[in-house]
């Protein structure tokens, strides 16, 4: 059983933060495109960025102001304009955007770290964040979670957002946490991005030890549409704010602090899963009998990031001979008369042979899964060239406690992984053909 429970607040849960998010007219719509997240001190700071090779002005800032400084105050967010690809005067409108904040909070350019999100060789509206900025400020609350996270999204459905409290000694310690993405995710990292607030006290090379595992058992175990992209940001904050005795080495007090931190960051990344362009359902591909967890992961992102999978689910088609070669192509090696593979209930192939199993109902299996869902199928993203926002006629929430499961054991292997994914709908298609024209 977890040693925490689910508490209400998100990314300001923990003690010591605030958070805001405002329409400062970077989307031409109006809607919310401006967010962030201050610490009450300067609390240490870890990320985990894309690898890919075009990146946005934002992720060179921050990997440049982490490794001179491992602490933070402030992270500012934008939506609407990704600002990668767009040269120096890209990283001149990131340096502004930080100088402005700066002023405004009357900290050091330093302490803050920025995200982007938005599309790809767009730069910030730099008029609408400099008079926005200052509005942002002023709307700080401590309750302000749900606006910031209404303020990174672009073509997400629905916000995300989590936050957990456990106790050391007698103390409550709590991790808060926002993300985005829907569209071009993949392992490595995805389009996503993620801020975790944390009041516990946390020496600097411990956090980030444990937030790039956390970020491997979830960011980087989740798949849409097989794309990595040039803004990926996953930053943590812990301020000390708890009062709890600092944790500087490994023992009991950091691997507690570490699964919460890596089940924040598990909710989210299943969140933005299940919340993929077009999809219909959210898949959970759990890999058993491998030799290491790295084989097993691996194994269980191709299972879920392979396009013949996910439109066979799509199709509510339980044709396992393509979980069987995804397995088979993912780079790990298992002897084939020891694959297993089951749907759910339905057990599809046994010691490396193919079992006998009641096909319309493991179809029925995956329509019920997609009709518990609440996400509407025909709830799409539109407008991407002007206004990267989504159809919010109606009231949408998400729901990441009931995957479809794909249960895979390739051997004896004492280690486990998993990965989560959703399928591919016609959908998915229509939001990405038209996204700039």
């Amino acid at each position: 059983m977890a040693d925490w429970q689910v508490v209400a607040g998100g990314i300001t849960a923990p003690r010591g933060y605030q958070a805001a998010g405002i329409a400062a007219g970077l989307k031409p719509s109006g809607s919310k495109d401006l967010a962030l997240i201050v610490s009450d001190v300067e609390a240490i700071a870890a990320g985990v960025f894309t690898i890919s090779q075009v990146r946005a002005a934002c992720v060179d800032y921050c990997r440049q102001r982490l490794q001179a400084k491992n602490s933070a105050r402030a992270i500012l967010c934008n939506a609407g304009q990704a600002n990668a690809a767009t040269g120096e005067q890209g990283m001149r409108d990131a340096l502004k955007s930080a100088e402005l904040l700066a002023k405004e909070l009357n900290i050091p350019a330093e302490s803050i770290l920025l995200a982007s999100t938005g599309v790809i060789g767009q730069r910030i509206k730099m008029d609408a964040m400099s008079n926005g900025i200052p509005k942002l400020v002023a709307a700080l609350s401590q309750n302000g979670s749900d606006e910031a996270a209404g303020a990174i999204i672009t073509t997400d459905l629905v916000k995300k957002s989590i936050a957990l409290e456990t106790t050391f000694g007698d103390r409550p310690v709590r991790i808060g946490g926002i993300g985005k993405g829907s569209g071009m995710i993949h392992p490595n990292m995805a389009t996503m991005l993620a801020f975790v607030t944390c009041d516990a006290a946390v020496s600097p090379s411990l956090w980030q030890q444990m937030l790039s595992r956390a970020g491997d058992r979830s960011f980087n175990s989740i798949t849409v549409d097989g794309d990595t992209s040039t803004n990926d940001s996953l930053i943590a904050l812990a301020n000390g704010q708890s009062r709890t005795p600092a944790i500087t080495e490994s023992g009991y007090e950091a691997d507690k602090l570490e699964a919460m931190l890596t089940e924040v960051c598990q909710h989210l990344a299943k969140a933005i899963a299940r919340d993929g362009e077009g999809a219909t359902c959210l898949i959970e591909v759990q890999v058993t009998g491998a030799a290491n967890e790295q084989g097993a992961r691996q194994i269980a992102k191709t299972i879920a990031g392979s396009s013949l999978v996910k439109s066979a689910i799509f199709g509510r088609d339980p044709n396992w001979g393509r979980i069987a070669a995804a397995a088979g192509r993912a780079g790990v090696h298992f002897e084939q008369e020891n694959l297993r593979i089951q749907l759910g209930d339905f057990l599809l192939m046994e010691n490396g042979q193919p079992q006998v199993f009641d096909r319309a109902a493991a179809s029925t299996y995956l329509k019920n899964i997609a009709q518990g869902s609440s996400l509407p199928t025909n709830a799409v993203a539109t407008n991407m060239s002007n206004d990267l926002s989504i159809d919010r006629n109606t009231t949408m929430t998400q729901r990441v406690d009931n995957p479809l499961i794909i249960a895979v054991n390739i051997g004896n292997g004492h280690a486990s992984g998993k990965a989560w994914g959703c399928d591919l709908s016609y959908d998915y298609v229509k939001i990405n053909a038209e996204y700039t024209t």
